[in-house]
């Protein structure tokens, strides 16, 4: 049950990079055919990360309702974390690749690869050390730590499907308003 280590890293050295800022130059501009593309593939990527962040947000949630409730047993746990982990491998892939096209695409992209890159870092990192304490603690489900970890896991997916839906809305509503505009710019001549 062992997290994709590699994603883990790159989403958090994303997080840090975009935080901070690079010191590095700056990118060459991408030609306007590439950046279309790119931005295109970004919208691609970004839903399909809603997709992934649906079955993701449903397994997370089962997970936080585990943390108040005792009835559940060890394996139900492992299971429902295996389904996480599978869902933010599946999205931590994705960010990979947006994060390699960040430069390139529209501004509000960058900024949605910023905050979806941010959820999943959490959402990894809080599966990551929920998966950890349940191999080495079977029998201590409910102690505190384990428990912050099955609650960030199922706040911070929801957050990042909220994040993602914002933005995709975002996107349908400027594509509406240039509609608009070309069927007003046809209907004024």
């Amino acid at each position: 049950m062992r997290l994709n280590v590699k994603l883990m890293i790159v989403a958090f050295a994303a997080v840090v990079l975009l935080g901070t800022g690079s010191v590095l130059a700056s990118p060459p501009a991408p030609s306007p055919d590439s950046s279309t593309y790119l931005s295109g593939r970004a919208s691609t990527l970004l839903a399909e990360i809603q997709e992934e962040g649906a079955g993701l947000r449903l397994h997370a949630e089962t997970l936080g309702t585990f943390a108040m409730n005792p009835q559940y047993s060890w394996q139900s746990h492992a299971h429902y974390l295996h389904q996480v982990k599978g869902h933010i491998n599946a999205v931590g892939e994705r960010t990979a690749e947006l994060q390699r096209m960040h430069h390139a695409v529209l501004p509000w992209q960058q900024q949605a690869i910023t905050e979806v890159t941010s959820h999943a870092a959490q959402v990894a990192a809080s599966t990551q050390a929920a998966i950890v304490h349940l191999r080495e603690n079977q029998n201590r489900l409910f102690v505190s730590e384990y428990r912050d970890h099955l609650t960030t896991i199922a706040n911070r997916s929801g957050d990042m499907k909220h994040t993602v839906d914002k933005f995709l809305d975002y996107e349908k509503a400027q594509q509406k308003v240039q509609q608009l505009q070309q069927e007003l710019e046809l209907s004024g001549d």
